[in-house]
């Protein structure tokens, strides 16, 4: 699994997290934004994380402008049956806010490999 990280904040720790996650089963890397939406575009990513102070704005703009405002999830919160569901739609791009990456990426992780080994 190839992660890419967009977003304009606290990409280090995104990146950390992921990584403790998936270990050697997967690639985490930063990218700017554009190339991150087009490594999801293209399939040779399978899940983009962002944070920005809103979740939704600079985290997604490039993402939402390339793949489409249905292919991308805003997060509100750390709800877990809205992470599921989402990545039960096919959504593989997710933007939050710093203050909820510790919360959100280890469940966004889990249920995106759910879905691809379904």
């Amino acid at each position: 699994m190839k992660i890419v990280i967009g977003g304009q904040m606290g990409k280090e720790e995104i990146k950390e997290l992921a990584e403790g996650i998936v270990g050697d089963k997967g690639l985490v890397v930063i990218e700017d934004d554009i190339a991150a939406a087009m490594e999801i575009k293209q399939g040779t990513a399978e899940l983009y994380l962002g944070a920005c102070m809103t979740g939704g704005g600079g985290a997604l703009a490039m993402a939402i402008a390339i793949l489409g405002y249905p292919a991308c999830q805003a997060l509100t919160s750390d709800d877990e049956n809205i992470i599921a569901e989402a990545a039960g739609r096919g959504i593989r791009v997710f933007g939050f806010t710093p203050a909820m990456s510790k919360a959100v990426v280890p469940l966004i992780i889990k249920h995106v490999l759910t879905e691809r080994q379904e």
